[in-house]
């Protein structure tokens, strides 16, 4: 009867040392099981939250829209003020470009000298070209020149529908008078440039 005493003696000491062990690991599952409640209702929060953030970012992005188009708005403008001051309309003078005629053939390059000094050369992409052959005018020079007639020269570099390369030149007088000046050249094919006033 001793043994069965010991051993009985001996299991409820185990029983007793045993059970602190048990209540921390009770603990322990019900701090979890708070835990996870508290997930549960932060996440019960959080399409609220996402949908704030949501509107917090689509707030951000039609600023920054915003703050694109106004900064866009005075480059435009800072652009025509500088134009104003660098080419007043007294002194103005714009050179255009244009092409006409039937006559089929592929604009190379566009040189322009006035006054004796080469202010525009021009070399011709495959849509550029296209743009002038449905019409489309090209502004290729914007300058200051003092009243009175002034010296234009224009060379034009191509090829002809043929394939044959061609290079022509023509000298015209520009008479600039008061207010701005705006000058075509307009060329007619491989074979003829003239000049026209706006």
């Amino acid at each position: 009867m001793n043994k069965v005493l010991k051993v009985i003696v001996v299991a409820i000491s185990v029983f007793l040392l045993t059970l602190p062990a048990y209540a921390e690991t009770a603990k322990e599952q019900g701090a979890q099981q708070t835990a996870k409640a508290e997930v549960k209702k932060e996440t019960a929060k959080d399409p609220v939250k996402q949908d704030l953030a949501k509107e917090q970012i689509k707030g951000l992005d039609e600023q920054v829209q915003e703050i694109k188009a106004d900064v866009l708005s005075i480059a435009t403008q800072l652009n025509r003020l500088e134009e104003k001051l660098l080419y007043p309309s007294d002194t103005q003078i714009a050179i255009f470009v244009s092409v006409a005629g039937a006559e089929k053939f592929r604009l190379d390059a566009v040189a322009v000298e006035l006054d004796g000094k080469q202010v525009a050369h021009h070399l011709y992409t495959y849509k550029e070209l296209e743009a002038l052959q449905k019409g489309g005018v090209q502004r290729i020079h914007v300058g200051n020149v003092m009243t009175g007639e002034h010296p234009l020269q224009v060379k034009v570099m191509g090829k002809t529908e043929g394939g044959a390369d061609f290079q022509r030149a023509e000298s015209f007088k520009v008479a600039k008078g008061i207010g701005p000046k705006l000058v075509e050249v307009v060329l007619t094919g491989s074979k003829t440039i003239t000049v026209k006033d706006w």
